[in-house]
């Protein structure tokens, strides 16, 4: 981080940069093997958000001043205004985006290489219509059919590099689960019942056709920034939809604590998909009870077969450069709990 305001200030490189940041990388790769993770991440090192670095290096998006959001968190509210994003031109996918620190990944790493990707949604969601050049696209379907191309082109670089294992991060079909966000949506033009099956289209225009050996996860974020969140209520209001017209290989759910409702809407869940329960927060340092996890799981399993879940936190351990309040050593304890408990429930 102290490398990254030194590259700001123009007192080092980009490839001075680059290189501390490929250090880093090697350790926390080198800890996540230790800890017993058998899909590794570059933890995102590189990036200042989730999705903006990403998204930016899209043809047609700008990314301009902040756009107001309420975090909550334990100790109350939290105002931040993450960078917004308009579609400003006809969008193309003009440079490799994740090529570079996918192969840096792989080279480094005995276990399964996996790269995080925002979900295309992300390019619609908080502006909708309005966030959208209408001379750029007075059609809505070559909208999201150029958005679809862009995916796709890399996600095909991605695979040719090598990578089998990507992972789409999502908030905004978590989001359509809270009433008041499902409002805002409203506000702003767009249906929040018909967003559900738009969103499962756009990300199905983006994924399908791709190689029988490419995993494709998805993570349902509701908010993930200093240990607060956005977003709040059962997946119930968009889980036929999530479950059955999504054509992914897996969800990576949250499931952390009462904002995330019941583990009823797992009734949907159709026998060739898996669930990842996000059972163990990332937001605080607390350890959770092994003997309540598994309650928990076996819980979930009333719902849909246990075979075909898995564990993880319920969410990264910092989704921008600020961070949560949680302690490095608390980080890895829980990533060790998630490891033992998953070997207790399904074996190694």
């Amino acid at each position: 981080m102290d490398a990254r305001d030194r590259f700001a200030a123009g007192e080092i490189s980009r490839e001075e940069l680059r290189e501390v940041e490929n250090e880093h990388i090697r350790e926390a790769i080198k800890k996540q093997e230790a800890v017993g993770l058998k899909s590794i991440t570059d933890g995102e090192f590189r990036r200042t958000y989730f999705h903006v670095d990403f998204l930016e290096r899209l043809e047609g998006v700008t990314v301009s001043g902040g756009i107001e959001v309420k975090f909550v968190g334990k100790a109350g509210t939290v105002d931040f205004a993450p960078p917004r994003l308009s579609v400003t031109g006809k969008l193309r996918h003009v440079q490799d985006i994740q090529k570079a620190d996918f192969e840096f990944l792989q080279s480094v790493t005995t276990q399964m290489p996996k790269v995080t990707i925002p979900s295309p949604t992300m390019v619609h969601f908080r502006g909708g219509r309005k966030a959208i050049d209408i001379e750029a696209y007075p059609d809505m379907d070559e909208f999201f059919d150029d958005l679809a191309q862009c995916y796709r082109d890399e996600i095909n670089s991605l695979y040719e590099a090598g990578c089998r294992y990507i992972q789409l991060d999502d908030t905004n079909l978590a989001y359509l689960c809270d009433p008041k966000l499902r409002a805002g949506a409203q506000e702003r033009g767009d249906d929040p019942d018909d967003l559900p099956h738009a969103y499962a289209a756009l990300i199905n225009q983006a994924i399908d056709g791709r190689p029988d050996d490419l995993t494709v996860c998805i993570h349902l974020c509701r908010g993930n920034f200093r240990s607060a969140w956005v977003a709040e209520g059962s997946y119930e209001p968009v889980a036929e939809v999530l479950f059955n017209e999504l054509n992914v290989d897996a969800y990576f759910l949250e499931y952390d604590d009462e904002r995330s409702g019941d583990f009823a809407p797992l009734r949907f869940v159709p026998d060739n998909k898996t669930v990842v329960l996000g059972l163990i927060t990332s937001k605080v340092g607390t350890l959770e009870s092994q003997d309540e996890l598994i309650a928990r799981i076996n819980e979930a399993a009333k719902y849909m077969p246990i075979e075909h879940m898995c564990l993880s936190p319920q969410c990264g351990f910092s989704s921008t450069v600020h961070g949560n309040e949680i302690t490095q050593s608390d980080q890895w304890a829980k990533l060790e709990l998630v490891v033992d408990t998953a070997r207790k429930v399904w074996g190694d």
